[in-house]
């Protein structure tokens, strides 16, 4: 088929405000197509261009060979050059002449060839055609394919090769027109035309086929093409414009170019002058750009890849096991595990473990050995704990053998290290590893479990902490259960560790077990685990009853705390673990077991805090009788049953509580006052609720009738303020006002007290003057006359006629003072 012909030259002298005209138009191409292809055509000269130049500089100025989509679906090939200009005159003496080839929708270029392979005929021509417009002409390609060359090209662009593959793969995407355009800087537009070359090769025909572009402008921004080419000295406006550019005229970039393994595996390919691999790689199935089945078919002919090409390769045919026929599979391996390879990385040992796992079975064990013996060796060499192991029959023949003959020392070396290895990850992986190679590690197993179990404890806390973890399970999770599961010395010694750990730590233990089911269902008695495991569902049936959640998991231990104390330590730890049982909790653990158990388990601690933090609790109005008798009777035991194992403040506290007992109980030891001040100096710092239950009680007997007299002298010659504002504010309780105004003997014996003592240094005397005036005056005004007759008696009784004189001056006074109110 003919195809239609456009010819456009630069304006001729005197045609004002134009750029060019069309000087031969070929049929079908309409006048808005005219508009369209006209922005298209135009040239731009160079800056420093001569106005004469000669032959030579008129032959080295840039042509611009164009591929470009129209808007009705058709395309336009066109090459736009400098010609001279033979019309004479005072202008420039260069124009241009454009030359465009029209391509209908659907209709290709003759032969079916791509665009670019146009760029080297010889058909393009210079000058309009004299005479009638010609009929259409064809455009057969030029007789010089455009893939000559190529290889050298690509060579000397080695540097830039990753970095413009990639942004070619992307402008040929099936996106719509108007992107911003890939910028290509080279000296000469031949040389953007080799790139495109290029990119005819590399590309899938449909991506090349949407890949429009011109070898040379000066306006890039404005252009409508996917790529363009521009000279060296145009560079820097088009980074300003923010366009990706690629300056392959200078000095070779510094940095890794691009991470498209695509691009990197397809520049490694064009180094090696290898090509045609690109059309044996479209072959193999897969997404036209994924990097597997570009680097399968690099690595099985011998090219060396890099890391990232490795593990695509790995992936792509692990992926697809029977993609690959057994040479090639053959050929896969060796370039995977070629022994002069030393930059793997985790991502790459991963892939080929997957490959491994794909093969097995699939293939010869000759063919998978050396994926094997490479996977073993990354595990113990370099610590790769997430890598996928092979079975143990994956060696054959010697390979085995000289594996473990060269590994073992060094799995056992560092398993046998105190100091390491320093993860769970890695501990399981050697410990997966011996047994895989048949290494004997009996010797080390001991001590290897004794810290594993707290680095599981440990790791998995951090990992619950910050999130990490699949599903709740901790990383090295799955990797751990295979190891119990195959490993059957290992999972005895490991659940034992744990076992005799979990009286240390049992909360971090039961919520371990709770994220990791640990398989300990066998014969192993293992009580603390099975209490560790067994608390969840305790607490969950059983809600807030501490009581009754302690007896169930003290039931699966399958243990008396007679037998083993340590059963003790872990079911308070477990059911009390961040708090302090409350006095009531604490008297059923003291009576579940001996003294001697709880000496052994160390739980007579907790008992301890029980008696304090309770009597350190009240109300808002003030201490709880019931609560400080409770623990005041529970100190009392304590202190009976741990004589040697209390001490410090501890010890102080709980005999300040027993002296409160005895204060309202019984007859403690004489110095009353004193005691009180001595304990809480020694148990400093008391907890405020726990001093004031002491100076209630001491100031509450003191205010009794029957206190001995030479306590409350100490007491009142004492000068403790503290003590005395607690006398005072126990004395103005409704208690003592009732007691007053109903009991004149005792009314007597308070008014005999707060008289008694005028010098008792500086505290008392004010006190003791505002309660007769505050609290005993009112009620004395409350008594009948019989009553305050009485008073006025027994206190002539108990004291002398001077203070019955004393009480009648006092009281006469007050009743003055009524009289003159009234």
């Amino acid at each position: 088929m003919s195809l239609a012909q456009v010819h456009y030259t630069s304006a001729a002298p005197g045609d004002e405000g134009t750029a060019g005209r069309f000087t031969a138009v070929g049929p079908g191409v309409s006048g808005a197509l005219l508009a369209e292809i006209e922005p298209l055509l135009r040239y731009e000269l160079p800056d420093g261009v001569p106005d004469r130049p000669s032959d030579g500089e008129l032959r080295s100025l840039p042509q611009s060979f164009t591929y470009a989509a129209l808007s009705d679906g058709s395309r336009l090939v066109s090459r736009s050059a400098p010609v001279r200009d033979t019309a004479g005159g005072a202008g420039p003496g260069v124009r241009f002449h454009a030359h465009a080839v029209h391509l209908p929708p659907g209709v290709p270029l003759p032969g079916d060839r791509l665009p670019v392979e146009a760029w080297r005929s010889p058909h393009w021509v210079a000058v309009t055609p004299g005479g009638a417009i010609p009929d259409p002409l064809a455009l057969p390609p030029g007789p010089t394919a455009v893939s000559e060359g190529l290889d050298d090209f690509a060579v000397s662009r080695g540097p830039w090769l990753a970095a413009v593959l990639a942004d070619l793969r992307r402008a040929s995407g099936p996106k719509e027109p108007g992107g911003r355009p890939v910028v290509l800087v080279e000296r000469q537009c031949a040389d953007v035309a080799r790139w495109l070359g290029i990119a005819s090769v590399t590309l899938p025909r449909e991506c090349a086929e949407r890949l429009t572009f011109t070898t040379y402008t000066r306006r890039p921004g404005s252009s409508a093409t996917r790529v363009v080419g521009m000279l060296p000295e145009d560079a820097e406006a088009a980074r300003a414009a923010g366009l990706r550019v690629h300056v392959c005229a200078g000095q070779a970039p510094s940095g890794g170019g691009t991470d498209d393994v695509w691009a990197t595996t397809a520049a490694r390919v064009w180094r090696s002058r290898s090509p045609e691999l690109f059309r044996e790689a479209r072959e193999l199935p897969g997404e036209p750009f994924a990097a597997g089945p570009l680097a399968v078919t690099a690595l099985c002919a011998g090219i060396a890849l890099g890391p990232d090409g490795r593990a695509a390769a790995a992936g792509w045919a692990a992926d697809r096991p029977y993609a690959l026929d057994a040479k090639r599979t053959g050929q896969l391996v060796e370039a995977l595990t070629a022994p002069g390879i030393d930059d793997r990385t985790g991502p790459e040992f991963d892939a080929a473990g997957r490959l491994f796992g794909a093969l097995e079975g699939r293939c010869p064990a000759s063919v998978t050995a050396p994926l094997a013996a490479m996977l073993v060796t990354e595990a113990v060499r370099g610590g790769n704990g997430s890598l996928e192991l092979p079975h143990r029959d994956a060696f054959v023949g010697p390979e085995g053998a000289e594996v473990a003959e060269r590994l073992a020392p060094e799995i056992l070396t560092e398993l046998g290290d105190r100091a390491g290895p320093r993860s769970v990850a890695r501990t399981v992986q050697l410990l997966r590893v011996a047994r895989l190679l048949g290494v004997d590690g009996r010797d080390t197993l001991p001590g290897v479990v004794d810290r594993l179990a707290p680095a599981l404890l440990a790791e998995a806390a951090a990992e619950e902490e910050s999130g990490a973890g699949a599903e709740g399970l901790p990383g090295f999770a799955p990797a751990l259960l295979e190891l119990l599961d195959e490993q059957f010395e290992v999972r005895t010694a490991l659940l034992g560790a744990l076992d005799r750990l979990a009286p240390r730590d049992p909360g971090a233990v039961a919520r371990f077990l709770e994220r990791v089911a640990l398989p300990f269902t066998g014969t192993q008695a293992l009580p603390h685990l099975r209490m560790c495991a067994e608390v969840p569902g305790a607490m969950a049936t059983l809600g807030g009853d501490r009581a009754a959640v302690w007896h169930r998991v003290l039931r699966a231990a399958g243990l008396s705390p007679f037998a083993e104390p340590l059963v003790l330590r872990t079911a308070v730890g477990l059911v009390w673990e961040d708090r302090a049982p409350t006095v009531e909790e604490a008297r059923l653990l003291l009576e579940a077991a001996t003294s001697d158990s709880h000496r052994a388990a160390g739980t007579w601690a907790r008992l301890v805090d029980a008696a304090l933090g309770a009597s350190a609790t009240g109300t808002p109005a003030g201490p709880s009788l019931a609560s400080t008798d409770e623990a005041a009777a529970l100190a009392h035991d304590l202190l009976r049953g741990f004589p040697g194992e209390i001490g410090g403040r501890e010890r102080a506290g709980l005999l300040l509580l027993d002296l409160v007992r005895e204060l309202r109980t019984g007859a403690p030891e004489p110095g009353w006052a004193e005691t009180v001040r001595t304990l809480c100096a020694q148990a400093d710092p008391v907890e405020p609720a726990l001093r004031e239950r002491a100076h209630t009680a001491l100031v509450e007997r003191l205010l009794a009738p029957d206190r001995p007299g030479a306590e409350l002298y100490d007491f009142v010659h004492g000068d403790d303020a503290e003590l005395i504002a607690a006398y005072d504010r126990t004395a103005r309780t409704e208690t003592v006002r009732t007691r007053l105004r109903t009991q004149p003997a005792y009314a007597a014996d308070c008014f005999t007290v707060w008289t008694a003592h005028p010098h008792a240094g500086r505290t008392w005397p004010p006190v003791a003057a505002a309660l007769l005036d505050e609290v005993l005056r009112p009620a004395v005004r409350a008594m009948s006359a019989e009553d305050v007759a009485e008073v006025e008696a027994t206190v002539g009784r108990t004291g002398s006629s001077g203070r019955a004189d004393a009480f009648r001056t006092w009281n006469r006074v007050s009743t003055l003072g009524r009289l003159g109110r009234r």
